[in-house]
């Protein structure tokens, strides 16, 4: 029997080895019969497609260093604070700004040494609320009552990655993981105060370098053109390769990295790309901004539908942890994180159960179909809304969502001026917009100059029955 299964055995392995001698190919190692490539210029191709993720992948990074950018555009530097001594109007091209109360911006670059911001205390005149950013626009430090203040004022001591000297007695400490740091606030009036007393108390702020506590010097862009908005051209990764040029490399964005290395960006050499490769960062930004707005016009998300059959999304959405980080133990949430910085900048560390503030867009009409360019539509705001606060609605242009540029610089209405509105007999408002004016309601009227709209209601301090949706606002409807 032993010598019969070597036999066999033999026999088996002489089989197989004659039936490999007999094919032509191996298994695997090449496309299938017949396979062309798909273009002809396949560098080409992988430098496009290299730079279309790096867009979706930098969004965040991007929208932070146009802050950057634009305090540079206007002679000023890290230090400096750009405080609005009204609210922000068209020349503020800001992601989905807000148009109620002033804003407070500031830069820094943490590679100079620790830098100290002198939080001001709360007063019956006005408080801040907003965030300290890294250069991911992961928030750092919330400021203001519901911050790490707490609404007490406080020296907030900024500082570098892997900083360990002491840190000085009555100083809080806010390490961030990035050099460059960017802070937006505003400065929010009381119900007794006056916008001039909001600024008042937004020059209250100070901003120094620990070792250099120079004088902090002030500019009001009020009357100036602050550009912040993304170059979806090949200056985007002009704007990409200064931000690798400073910063440290986080382990988990390597694989990037290596890739952006074959678009010419890496930290400590010169950039240079020849014509082929602008070519292809062009296109790749150029598609990047269209399947982001395709995303957002047609969320897959459920969620993100406030009122059951209606057309207002939530313009607050978070991730799954309920943050603005967007990485979870398994992945990167590349897309959705994309889709949250598309459209806005500087969030909250933390979402809660009930935010301050809530943001409304939408995104159809009361027919469900997409608002257009160059015609006219009205919403009306019921007599009573559930807020402790105020509300605004706000119209943006959706190309760029900024606000619209227009002869009356209005880019929105708030309840605020009511008393200058005009009133339908139920109490309710009815609010324009659109290119023409409404006869005998200009008052009523937001112009967006023949710009597709973007109408977003912001509802500050949402009571219990705007939380739980018992409330609810009609859709935008088409008057002609």
């Amino acid at each position: 029997m032993k010598t019969a299964s070597i036999l066999a055995a033999a026999l088996g392995w002489g089989l197989a080895v004659g039936s490999a001698s007999a094919q032509t190919e191996p298994l695997g190692g090449q496309p299938p019969p017949g396979s062309k490539p798909s273009v002809a210029d396949l560098d080409y191709q992988v430098k496009y497609q290299r730079a279309f993720e790096a867009v979706l992948w930098s969004m965040p990074a991007i929208g932070s260093y146009g802050f950057i950018r634009g305090t540079q555009d206007l002679g000023a530097g890290d230090n400096t604070i750009l405080a609005w001594s009204t609210p922000a109007r068209p020349n503020a091209e800001l992601l989905t700004a807000n148009n109620v109360t002033p804003y407070i911006l500031a830069s820094t670059d943490l590679r100079k040494g620790p830098v100290v911001v002198e939080i001001p205390a709360a007063t019956d005149k006005a408080s801040l609320y907003g965030q300290i950013v890294d250069h991911w626009q992961i928030t750092i430090a919330d400021i203001g009552p519901s911050g790490i203040d707490e609404g007490k004022g406080g020296k907030i001591l900024l500082t570098p990655p892997g900083y360990q000297d002491p840190v000085p007695a009555g100083y809080i400490e806010v390490q961030s993981a990035s050099y460059r740091v960017v802070f937006a606030f505003r400065s929010i009036k009381s119900a007794t105060a006056t916008t001039e007393d909001a600024y008042a108390y937004s020059k209250t702020l100070k901003m120094y370098y620990l070792n250099d506590p120079k004088p902090t010097r002030f500019v009001d862009p009020s009357e100036l053109r602050y550009s912040t908005l993304p170059f979806y051209d090949e200056r985007w990764f002009d704007d990409l390769y200064a931000i690798v040029s400073v910063e440290n490399v986080d382990p988990r964005d390597k694989v990037m990295l290596g890739m952006l290395a074959s678009l010419g960006i890496e930290k400590g050499r010169p950039f240079n790309p020849d014509a082929k490769t602008k070519q292809a960062m062009r296109q790749g930004a150029v598609d990047a901004y269209y399947y982001l707005m395709q995303r957002f016009l047609n969320p897959t998300d459920p969620t993100r539908v406030w009122w059951k059959g209606k057309h207002w999304n939530d313009g607050l959405f978070a991730d799954r942890n309920r943050e603005f980080v967007y990485v979870t133990a398994d992945l990167i949430d590349l897309d959705n994180r994309a889709d949250r910085y598309f459209v806005g900048v500087n969030y909250p560390k933390k979402l809660g159960a009930k935010p301050a503030t809530q943001y409304l867009f939408a995104l159809a009409d009361n027919n469900g179909k997409v608002l257009e360019a160059g015609k006219n539509y009205k919403f009306t705001m019921p007599a009573k809304v559930p807020v402790t606060q105020f509300w605004s609605l706000i119209v943006y242009d959706l190309e760029t969502f900024a606000f619209i540029y227009n002869p009356l610089e209005r880019a929105g209405l708030d309840s605020f001026d009511l008393p200058n509105m005009k009133k339908n007999s139920d109490g309710s408002t009815t609010l324009y917009f659109g290119p023409k004016v409404p006869e005998g309601l200009e008052s009523n009227w937001i112009p967006t100059s023949g710009k597709a709209p973007l109408p977003t209601v912001r509802i500050y301090g949402g009571t219990e029955e705007f939380w739980n949706r018992s409330w609810e606002m009609p859709d935008v409807e088409l008057v002609n």
